[in-house]
Parts: C-alpha cells; structure tokens; sequence
C-alpha cells in the first residue's frame, strides 16, 4: 500500500469529521460528543502511526529532517489542544472557540505535510520503501482499531 495514499485518506476522514463538528451547535451537545470522539480517535491512530513509523524514517534524512521534526512538533499541539477539548463541555462557546484553533492547525499540518514533507519524502524514499511503510501503517492502524472495538 502506498504509504502517501494511506495518509491523504486519513487526511479527508478527518477533515469531514471536523466538516461535521463544524456544522453543530452548542446545543447539539450529544452529536458533538460522538463526533469528537470519533474524531480524536482518527486523530490519536493517525498520529500514533506517523510518529513511530513514517516519521523515523524521514527524522534520519538530511533533506526531509527539519520538516519533519516540525511535523512532530504540530502533532505535540494537536494532541494538548484534543486532550483539553477532551476535558471541557462541548456546549460551551469556549469549547467551539478551541476547536476551531484545533481545526485551523490540523488543516495547516495537513497541507504542509502533503506538499512540503511528501515532496521531500519522495526525494529520499524509493518506490520500495514507501509501499513497504503504507503497508506497515495499514497493519498497525489495523492492531489499533482491533484493539480499540474490544
């Protein structure tokens, strides 16, 4: 599997999910609850994924090192901004606030992670090795999402 498809898929599902976030209200409390625990789950799985199976690779080459520590970087946010989001009450306008500064950084991770990080990615990594890494990342999130329905 290729490891950039794989990626770019979990990209658009989580975007729709937040798409659908979006669209709710302070007072549809329970829909907002199940989005975003969907959404965090996306989220934790994908990130999970990168950080000990893409990213490695690329932290080791000189051109695609920089970003990518980066990359990590953003994840590092994402992650307290979900765990404090995890925390509070949907229903609360603050909440909605956050969320949308949430948004805002996963939608720019994500575009610089299709543009500038896949185009150094490609530079350094063959043919080989990123199907060989789509299909390591298909087989974790696989483990992951059999053991999250248990």
């Amino acid at each position: 599997m290729n490891a950039f498809e794989l990626l770019k898929s979990d990209h658009e599902k989580v975007a729709g999910i937040m798409e659908k976030i979006e669209g709710t209200t302070e007072r549809a409390l329970k829909t907002r609850e199940e989005l975003f625990t969907q959404l965090k789950t996306e989220l934790d799985m994908h990130a999970q994924m990168e950080e000990t199976i893409f990213y490695p690779i690329l932290e080791k080459a000189k051109e695609s090192r920089d970003i990518t520590l980066e990359a990590f970087e953003e994840h590092r946010l994402v992650k307290q901004l979900l765990s404090e989001l995890a925390a509070e009450a949907k229903d609360d306008e603050k909440w909605t606030a956050k969320f949308t500064v949430l948004k805002e950084n996963v939608e720019h991770h994500v575009e610089e992670e299709e543009g500038e990080l896949f185009t150094k990615a490609r530079k350094v990594l063959s043919k080989e090795e990123i199907e060989e890494l789509g299909t390591r990342m298909a087989e974790a999130k696989g483990k992951k999402k059999g053991a999250a329905a248990r």
